[in-house]
């Protein structure tokens, strides 16, 4: 549900405002003269390349052996 805001309720109660942008997606303001603004938070600026590791329980050698050996069969 679209929650809208008049400048004065969102000025006096902006975390809540927030709060409610970050819970549904956005929030809309709406000013005397009619303008509205949307608050939406921003996106994550992660990197996609940046993953959690994965343990395989491997050593280094047995990583380099099998880069090795697949550098052999192609």
């Amino acid at each position: 549900m679209m929650v809208v805001y008049t400048y004065s309720e969102a000025r006096q109660n902006l975390s809540s405002v927030l709060d409610k942008a970050a819970e549904e997606g956005e929030v809309r303001v709406k000013r005397k003269d009619g303008q509205v603004f949307v608050i939406r938070p921003a996106a994550p600026e992660d990197s996609p390349l940046n993953v959690e590791g994965v343990d395989v329980r491997l050593t280094a050698d047995e990583i380099l052996q099998f880069i090795q050996e697949g550098r052999r069969v192609a």
